[in-house]
């Protein structure tokens, strides 16, 4: 994943901006600075005073100073950058966008925010000095500042699966998480349980949040009632699927099926029920979401609710180049189709009709 980065030029003085713009020129001039050294700000040099460099920045946004498109010639590169970067849904991600950087020639460069939500100004400082044919930001987004940063560079964005609204402006791909949600809890309730308990992510996630209304507008649906203790929020990782799920499990009146947020942390949930002897789907039915590879693997094998993850890195990759050579997308937001897969971890509740044809862990 690398490539040879194209030096830029220091007076490269060429762009465009907003009503009541100035030039490259006057911006230095108001900033006190020279030409030079509003250049070097704009191609990410690291020979600026932070000062100067936050000086520039305040004047080049309060402009909306754009880089002309085709001044400059991009690095073959995309930036991946992830808020985590450790599991086999990281994987199907970097999957898809390879796939589409390998047909057109680039290089993908790998980032990681550490946990928030977007990225700090070291990442976006170094994205300002590769100089990237564009910017996939996963479960990730851009503060107004640093957004700034990128359209005064010409440097496209779009924003993978997005953790909060990313505005209406923002190209962004996601998928039909409330719809997911809807599947998999419809899929529950058809085999005959009312007492569905949910696993979620992060209740600040939009993902988790759409999942989690899927669910509910199900059971209002078919008439049940909505019962908020039934509901656990987790963090995506097998620990809280775990912890989360002997909580709900150990409950007097446990749930007799459990939708989790993903299937990480389904497979920690799957831990809880054995350790508390309770066998998948005899004594309790399970439904995921993505469909990871490890949902086959598994005993025995997840119901879950396939979320495209190739699909959807390798949309971003085409939006974010399509971006890069000027041509305006139909749409900035796409929300690709999930389905619900059926396996062997749901089963009509003990006690239920067709009970004889559950099978045990």
């Amino acid at each position: 994943m690398s490539a040879t980065i194209p030096q830029p030029s220091h007076d490269d003085q060429s762009g465009t901006a907003g009503e009541g713009a100035a030039t490259l020129a006057e911006i230095a001039r108001a900033a006190g600075v020279s030409a030079p050294t509003v250049s070097k700000v704009l191609n990410g040099r690291g020979d600026v005073a932070p000062a100067t460099r936050s000086r520039v920045e305040d004047l080049l946004r309060r402009h909306g100073y754009q880089r002309r498109r085709g001044s400059m010639q991009p690095a073959p590169l995309l930036d991946l950058v992830f808020h985590e970067l450790e599991s086999s849904w990281a994987m199907e991600v970097i999957r898809g966008v390879e796939r589409v950087a390998g047909q057109e020639g680039l290089s993908v460069v790998l980032s990681e925010s550490a946990g928030r939500l977007s990225p700090g100004q070291t990442w976006v400082d170094g994205v300002l000095a590769r100089r990237p044919t564009g910017v996939i930001l996963v479960l990730s987004g851009l503060d107004p500042a640093q957004r700034a940063q990128l359209i005064s560079r010409d440097i496209p964005f779009v924003v993978l699966d997005p953790a909060g609204d990313p505005g209406e402006d923002v190209p962004a791909i996601g998928a039909t998480n409330w719809q997911g949600g809807l599947a998999a809890t419809r899929h529950l309730l058809d085999l005959g349980h009312t007492r569905i308990g949910v696993l979620g992510g992060p209740a600040g996630m939009m993902c988790s949040r759409a999942r989690i209304d899927g669910y509910r507008a199900a059971l209002e649906t078919a008439g049940v009632r909505y019962d908020p203790d039934l509901v656990v929020s987790g963090n995506f990782h097998h620990e809280a699927g775990y912890t989360a799920g002997l909580e709900l499990l150990r409950r007097p009146d446990r749930p007799t099926a459990v939708f989790t947020g993903n299937d990480l942390q389904a497979l920690g949930l799957y831990e809880a029920a054995r350790e508390l002897g309770l066998s998948i789907p005899r004594d309790l039915s399970v439904v995921g979401f993505d469909d990871l590879p490890l949902a086959t693997w598994i005993s025995p094998p997840l119901t879950t609710v396939r979320q495209p993850l190739t699909e959807m890195a390798e949309a971003a990759a085409r939006l974010v180049l399509d971006l890069s050579r000027g041509r305006e997308p139909s749409t900035l937001r796409v929300d690709l189709a999930t389905r619900l897969v059926e396996r062997s971890s749901t089963a009509p509740p003990a006690g239920a009709s067709g009970d004889a044809a559950a099978g045990s862990e």
